[in-house]
């Protein structure tokens, strides 16, 4: 396998939320403390960025050339065009210790966004849905983290990154329903957090590792297959891109980092990229109602 390279000098705090347009042959990705939403075109190397007004968790491709955003608490869309923002609905604002982080959506365009708590089990899941209904998919998580959904629409992977595990569910893609949750990764006797993670199309898992230097890769049933090293402390999450979705980009972190690590992991908050010789999974957009 290729060696990680870094392909944008981006420097942010919390690179988060990664996600390909092949419309575009574009990868947006997110600072959150920054408030950001980059992109990035990795045939000409150009990129640009636009500044919000809060935090953003996660965001979603749409289809009509707009972002939807889970921002600190609440989602709203960014408009590609002019900048503006557009409030959806205020969510958790009850909970001041509450964030929104990652989210992405599901191959019926319902998109998936989840909280993170600095107090305990006080985070949820969510489920957006195109009609504009909101659905409380889990409860009592700790920083719900690492979305992601099997090729056949049969599993959906979540993790709760203080705990150091990744559950499974049964899920059923015409209702959105998730049911039996258990433990399918439990890396709680390494120093390292899941973070961020993808699915490619062998059913593969894989996971950002959260001071833990790199990536590992996980088979269908949950045993580690490989571990890809990065000179960053703080990988936080990857996708798949290109035109043949053979290229893993990873996003990374600087936050919290002393100056000693820092210097450890110069290139903390850059965005990196892998070739592989497998497949990912394609980016579904939210499907916006007419």
């Amino acid at each position: 396998m290729a060696s990680v390279k870094p392909v944008f000098t981006a420097r942010a705090r919390l690179g988060e939320g990664p996600l390909w347009d092949d419309g575009s042959s574009r990868l947006y990705w997110v600072d959150i403390y920054n408030h950001r939403v980059h992109w990035f075109d990795p045939n000409t190397g150009a990129a640009d960025y636009w500044a919000v007004a809060d935090t953003i968790g996660a965001i979603a491709l749409t289809t009509q050339n707009r972002i939807l955003m889970a921002q600190r608490h609440s989602l709203a869309f960014l408009d590609l065009q002019t900048g503006e923002t557009e409030l959806v609905q205020s969510i958790e604002a009850d909970l001041p210790n509450n964030r929104f982080n990652d989210g992405k959506c599901d191959a019926a365009g319902r998109f998936w966004f989840g909280s993170m708590s600095r107090v305990g089990p006080e985070a949820s899941l969510y489920r957006y849905d195109p009609d504009g209904t909101l659905q409380v998919m889990e409860t009592d998580l700790t920083i719900s983290n690492g979305l992601g959904w099997s090729p056949d629409q049969k599993r959906f992977y979540l993790a709760d990154s203080p705990l150091q595990q990744i559950f499974v569910y049964d899920f059923d893609l015409g209702s959105g329903a998730i049911a039996n949750r258990r433990v399918h990764i439990d890396l709680t006797a390494g120093n390292a957090f899941p973070d961020g993670l993808t699915v490619d199309a062998e059913g593969c898992l894989w996971v950002a590792m959260w001071d833990g230097w790199g990536l590992q890769r996980f088979d269908p049933e949950g045993q580690k297959m490989a571990q890809i090293d990065m000179p960053v402390q703080r990988p936080t999450s990857c996708t798949f891109g290109g035109p043949k979705l053979q290229t893993l980009y990873i996003t990374t972190a600087s936050v919290g980092l002393s100056e000693t690590e820092i210097e450890q992991s110069f290139y903390s908050g850059d965005l990196f990229a892998l070739s592989t010789d497998v497949c990912g999974s394609p980016t579904h957009a939210f499907q916006e109602m007419p």
